[in-house]
């Protein structure tokens, strides 16, 4: 999941960079309201988290202008500004939720579960698909009951695929989601971590479709 994370507190930034990320989010951060707001426009975010009192372009101003732009992303605002008004507000902007500093990191990343997994239409909070279970707060996975170890990008890669199990996801989408604007790719890295799920997940889990991208198999494909 990618996160656009816009906040001009370094010290604070820079914590929910670190905390997000070790928990499975790959995370673009800016400091500066405008530049936040135009960043939307240049990847494919899975969730915004949004400070309100911002240098250049103030927190709700840009939530109102996403919104009338019909902008869906879903929106967590984490803000000191924490009267009952100004919380009412935010909702009523368009904000999914709403959390006022200080905040436990904790907190932060469950609410961010909470808000990804109504907008992928998960009531449980366990994904599956055929034999393979994944936990996305525990960064869990089972296979026929039996825990599977994977990398931190591999985890990332099953987690887009079964958040989008009806969808063929293009190569330049996949990447897109797995990684931010600070990460390094090989040109093959793609690949390895699809021939690394197939391995430990069965070859069929992943299939590709030529000249098109990859999506998941079919649940009940024998691998």
């Amino acid at each position: 999941m990618r996160i656009l994370l816009i906040e001009d507190d370094a010290l604070i930034g820079d914590g929910l960079k670190l905390g997000l990320t070790k928990s499975g989010f790959s995370v673009d951060w800016f400091q500066e309201g405008k530049l936040g707001f135009e960043a939307l426009q240049s990847a494919p975010y899975d969730a915004v988290v949004l400070d309100l009192t911002l240098p250049k372009m103030d927190g709700l101003d840009i939530l109102q202008a996403w919104r009338r732009k019909n902008e869906d992303v879903p929106v967590l605002i984490l803000t000191a500004r924490d009267t009952l008004d100004e919380r009412v507000k935010g909702l009523q902007s368009g904000a999914d939720d709403y959390l006022c500093k200080p905040f436990a990191l904790v907190e932060v990343i469950a609410r961010l579960q909470a808000i990804l997994r109504r907008r992928h239409g998960h009531v449980s909070p366990l994904i599956e698909h055929g034999m393979v279970s994944f936990d996305p707060v525990k960064r869990l996975v089972l296979l026929n009951n039996e825990e599977v170890i994977l990398t931190s990008q591999e985890l990332k890669l099953l987690e887009l695929f079964l958040n989008n199990k009806e969808r063929v996801l293009s190569r330049n989408l996949i990447e897109e989601k797995l990684y931010n604007w600070d990460d390094e790719v090989s040109s093959n890295a793609l690949e390895v971590h699809i021939h690394n799920l197939r391995k430990k997940l069965g070859k069929l889990f992943i299939r590709t479709v030529h000249g098109v991208g990859y999506a998941l198999g079919k649940e009940d494909e024998k691998n």
